[in-house]
């Protein structure tokens, strides 16, 4: 019975093991494919809205990482329905409210006003404006702290820590690891 119970063990820890490169990778916008959830439009407004969230400075922003094409593609494959309607509602809302407080376009509008415009929209009346507000802000966050620019610039991540080196003589090793 013990036997059985360390082979389940070992098969498990040696197919987490075989799995883990899969899980440890940073995505990038070609891994992620074409997104059919939205039309142009929602997608380019929400390049604008991640941009918001995440702006451009000495650092690419989220809109030049993609990160609305991740938002999206997690929308439509791990999101049920209510979260893809509350995407189609919450680009129409946000574009209506930027219509109301400025008269143009959420593209059209500066910072400031982008970030106004996603305020009124969070706390408006309509639950589904502070659904869709809430749920882009951490699909950005998420997306924007696994892609491959902040995991390999920021975090200094490493598939396998350590190195070898094979060219190094044994008696340097020695000396060194007997400090």
């Amino acid at each position: 019975m013990q036997r059985r119970t360390a082979l389940r063990g070992l098969t498990m820890a040696l197919g987490g093991l075989v799995s883990l490169p899969a899980w440890a990778t940073g995505w990038t916008p070609e891994s992620i494919g074409p997104v059919s959830i939205g039309s142009v439009d929602d997608e380019t407004l929400l390049g604008e809205i991640v941009e918001t969230i995440i702006p451009e400075t000495t650092t690419p922003g989220a809109k030049s990482l993609k990160v609305h094409q991740f938002a999206m593609r997690m929308i439509q494959d791990c999101y049920g329905e209510p979260a893809q309607t509350a995407l189609k509602q919450g680009t129409v809302l946000t574009e209506s409210t930027a219509q109301q407080l400025f008269t143009k376009s959420f593209a059209d509008c500066d910072a400031s006003q982008r970030k106004a415009v996603l305020n009124a929209v969070a706390t408006s009346t309509d639950p589904a404006g502070k659904a869709f507000v809430n749920l882009i802000k951490r699909l950005t966050i998420q997306g924007y702290t696994n892609s491959e620019f902040y995991l390999v610039n920021v975090q200094k991540f490493n598939m396998a820590p350590g190195y070898y080196h094979g060219c190094i003589p044994v008696e340097k090793l020695t000396a060194a690891g007997s400090r």
